[in-house]
């Protein structure tokens, strides 16, 4: 039995259609969620999201978000979804030394030092993702 999935970012929707299971990157580790899965609301960090859609398995990138479960629907409310094509794998590496190299500074405020975190969990999962298959 298949249930609504829609992956959205603040940009557009990425995916909207129904799916036999999905697993993300929940803020305790992965989480999946099959049908009939109990209400929830969730907080997602950067990694890998799967969803299963007649027989295939597809994959993205995703930054920080929010999952909610209410009956048959599933909405991911996420800041980044990427896949594998999409990724500049030079691009999201020149991305990440930057953070780094900036983290690695001596007068890096508390929020900068956040963010830049997140640039690199971000910059790690479509890594990750890109060189899968490697």
């Amino acid at each position: 039995m298949a249930f609504q999935l829609d992956i959205v970012t603040p940009e557009k929707t990425i995916f909207s259609d129904t799916v036999d299971d999905v697993y993300l990157p929940g803020s305790e580790g992965e989480m999946g969620i099959l049908t009939m899965h109990a209400a929830l609301v969730a907080p997602l960090q950067p990694g890998s999201l799967r969803y299963l859609k007649d027989g295939q398995v597809q994959e993205l990138a995703v930054g920080e978000g929010f999952v909610e479960v209410a009956g048959d629907q599933v909405s991911v409310l996420i800041d980044l979804a990427i896949g594998e094509d999409a990724i500049d794998e030079a691009k999201v590496e020149e991305a990440m030394k930057r953070a780094q190299e900036t983290l690695a500074g001596i007068n890096v405020d508390h929020d900068e030092y956040a963010a830049l975190q997140m640039v690199i969990a971000k910059s790690e999962a479509m890594l990750k993702l890109k060189r899968k298959g490697r």
